[in-house]
């Protein structure tokens, strides 16, 4: 199947032509790392299960030797060896060139086990699963960042090509690239319910290491979906989660779960990083 272009293509060919390295970061099944492989010219895959524990054995020992390949290498799933972090910092620091390599991650690692921020070196970047436009169903005759950009900007008379029927399903199915090698409508809405399942049950206590409560989990993600492109504080979220009485919560632990489902990047503040929106 051809690749379906991205709009993380330019901004990574941007980053990786300004520093020595970027780190494209989302959640899983977001098409981070095919994303990555268009531009890269070697690959290490941290979880191949044939090599991880040869990988992580030489990155205990001499993490450099990963780093080694034509550039841009692509280092996915590079939190599984967080020494990786400083080694490529290092690495960019010692050749002098950008576009040395790409990194993927779809969990934050803890900053405790990084001793350099990367700032100068290292670009971070998001990305996210597949809006109406990359995936071909949006006639794209309205921008987001023009909305934004030109006060003066003319969108009367202007209409999408989709139903309101096709938007409520693609609402539900997501962007998930998978679902275009997909022609079952209810197979590609399996993909969403398959992706909320694996969170609830495996993620949520594996991304730690803490053991936490799928149906707390499922709860939570209920509450925040009943609540997107609101201003709801923590305190009408965990309200809304508990009130039914099957979930008790405190507010600590509430904070708990959110703050796992961050890194997962599950949930997420737009404010917090578009600043086109504050």
């Amino acid at each position: 199947m051809s690749y379906s272009h991205r709009i993380a293509d330019l901004q990574l060919a941007e980053r990786l032509e300004a520093f020595g390295a970027v780190l494209i970061e989302g959640p899983k099944w977001c098409g981070k790392t095919t994303t990555a492989e268009q531009m890269s010219k070697s690959v290490i895959k941290m979880q191949d299960t044939e090599m991880q524990e040869e990988y992580a054995a030489t990155a205990a020992s001499k993490p450099s030797l990963l780093l080694m390949g034509e550039t841009p290498r692509l280092i996915d799933e590079w939190q599984d060896a967080p020494v990786l972090w400083d080694a490529v910092r290092t690495m960019v620091d010692r050749r002098q060139i950008p576009g040395q390599f790409i990194l993927t991650g779809s969990t934050v690692v803890d900053r405790s086990k990084i001793h350099h921020s990367g700032t100068g070196r290292i670009s971070r970047m998001k990305m996210l699963p597949m809006s109406l436009w990359e995936s071909g169903e949006s006639n794209g005759k309205i921008s987001l960042k023009e909305l934004f950009d030109n006060k003066y900007l003319d969108i009367d008379g202007i209409t999408s090509d989709m139903k309101i029927e096709d938007l409520i399903y693609a609402a539900c199915r997501g962007g998930w690239p998978a679902f275009l090698n997909m022609k079952s409508d209810k197979a590609k809405l399996l993909i969403a319910r398959n992706y909320v399942d694996a969170i609830c049950r495996d993620d949520i206590s594996r991304v730690d290491g803490v053991q936490r409560d799928e149906r707390t989990t499922r709860a939570i993600l209920r509450s925040y979906a009943r609540n997107i492109s609101t201003l709801a504080k923590n305190t009408a979220l965990l309200a809304n989660v508990t009130t039914s009485g099957e979930v008790s919560l405190s507010m600590s632990a509430f904070e708990d779960y959110v703050t796992s489902l961050n890194k997962l990047f599950v949930i997420d503040n737009i404010e917090a990083w578009c600043p086109a929106v504050r």
